[in-house]
């Protein structure tokens, strides 16, 4: 049956014919299903802290951010995620998701500004959860992983490096490999959007214009990469080459699904990142207009004091000199 079935073995295999009802039952992962409902659990925590205190947050972004973990759950902890070990098409869905859908909600919601204001600071001279998570956030480590040098090239990289040489066959061996390849998907998804989108605070902060630019830097190859896989006339991995009967798929023609499925999800992440970037800039144009306001209001104030006082020096002079 391949390299693909060597994975099946922890989830209840194959549920039968590929349709959407069978690609949604429940099927648990339970590293991605308990890292979710960790990810849940801190995050709801952190934002019934600041009501409690009286502080704002934002439903949007608690939305946003539940938004994000489900849809890892639904690509982890379902059927897809067992079609995905069988069929190229299933697997390059989850990878789509995982990578450029996922991401893009959860640093919507804001996870490292929240987490900075719900925790407290430890005091004069101590050092506490807070800042440790400023300490990282200034760190070396952090700003090299977030610099587009690096995240544009891993981008570009976490597709053709994996699927053009054997180690994705090698990963797809192994249950370890496997989750660590979704790991990585995320991860890496995570590290591309976070300076793009600039919601929360982080070492790279370019201006929207280069925002925009770091965002259609890494597209062209994503296309490409689409293109090529729906294009190719052979078989580019050996894991699914004998896709069980019972699902009645030709390896070929699934792989050029795979491939149109690629090339059509960029035009997805694209337009809620341009959207959220407009909206985004709209809103510091706002802030620094009224910015601009109140400092001319400051500055009409204290030209109508200076007047006020030459006036009352000139009575003054007046009633001295009478």
């Amino acid at each position: 049956m391949g390299d693909g079935m060597a994975g099946m073995h922890h989830h209840g295999g194959v549920p039968g014919p590929y349709t959407l009802s069978t690609a949604l039952t429940w099927s648990p992962d339970w590293v991605f299903l308990l890292g979710g409902l960790a990810g849940l659990l801190l995050y709801w925590a952190g934002a019934v802290r600041l009501w409690r205190r009286g502080d704002r947050w934002s439903a949007g972004r608690a939305a946003a951010w539940t938004g994000g973990v489900a849809t890892v759950l639904l690509t982890t902890c379902t059927g897809l995620n067992d079609y995905g070990m069988v069929l190229f098409s299933a697997h390059m869905l989850q990878h789509m998701v995982l990578s450029m859908l996922s991401p893009i909600l959860l640093l919507l919601g804001a996870p490292i500004t929240l987490t900075l204001r719900a925790l407290h600071p430890a005091g004069k001279g101590r050092t506490g959860p807070r800042e440790l998570a400023v300490k990282l956030l200034h760190s070396r480590y952090v700003r090299v992983v977030s610099h587009p040098a690096f995240t544009i090239p891993l981008f570009i990289a976490s597709l053709y490096g994996l699927y053009f040489t054997p180690l994705f066959d090698t990963l797809m061996g192994s249950r370890v490999g496997h989750v660590a390849m979704m790991v990585h998907f995320l991860a890496v998804g995570l590290v591309f959007f976070w300076p793009i989108m600039g919601v929360d605070p982080g070492p790279h902060r370019p201006g929207f214009v280069m925002r925009i630019l770091e965002l259609f830097m890494g597209m062209p190859f994503h296309a490409f990469f689409g293109v090529a896989v729906m294009m190719a006339g052979h078989l580019l991995v050996d894991t699914f080459a004998h896709p069980p009967a019972v699902l009645g798929a030709a390896p070929l023609a699934d792989q050029q699904i795979a491939g149109g499925i690629t090339w059509a999800f960029g035009e997805i992440p694209t337009a809620i990142v341009l959207i959220a970037l407009v909206f985004q800039w709209s809103r510091s144009e706002d802030r620094q207009a009224r910015r601009r306001d109140r400092a001319a209001d400051r500055d009409g104030d204290a030209e109508l004091t200076a007047y006020n006082a030459y006036l009352a020096s000139l009575d003054t002079r007046s009633r001295q000199a009478g």
